[in-house]
């Protein structure tokens, strides 16, 4: 009982190699979503106001960049755990 404890502890420190690369990408497809959700909405609420924005440009101007940016750090953090694991327990 207490070794099972021990093994599934949880701690993101844990995970393994692919694991981290799928929490990555995860993390990035999650932040493409949800940024592009919210820049679409904007472009609405801004072309019901009057102007013309294309809603091309929440995918390349606003969800493009920041889930670029999350996998980009992401996978720094979540590889970075992992070398450091292994490094550490070798």
């Amino acid at each position: 009982m207490g070794s099972a404890t021990h093994l599934h502890s949880g701690r993101i420190s844990e995970f393994g190699f692919v694991a981290s690369l799928l929490m990555a990408v995860a993390l990035g497809i999650a932040a493409f979503f949800a940024t592009c959700f919210l820049a679409i909405f904007g472009i609405l609420f801004y072309n019901v106001a009057g102007h013309h924005v294309d809603f091309a440009n929440s995918y390349k101007f606003f969800a493009l960049p920041a889930g670029a940016g999350v996998l980009a750090i992401s996978l720094v953090v979540f590889l970075g755990l992992w070398l450091r694991r292994k490094f550490r327990t070798a």
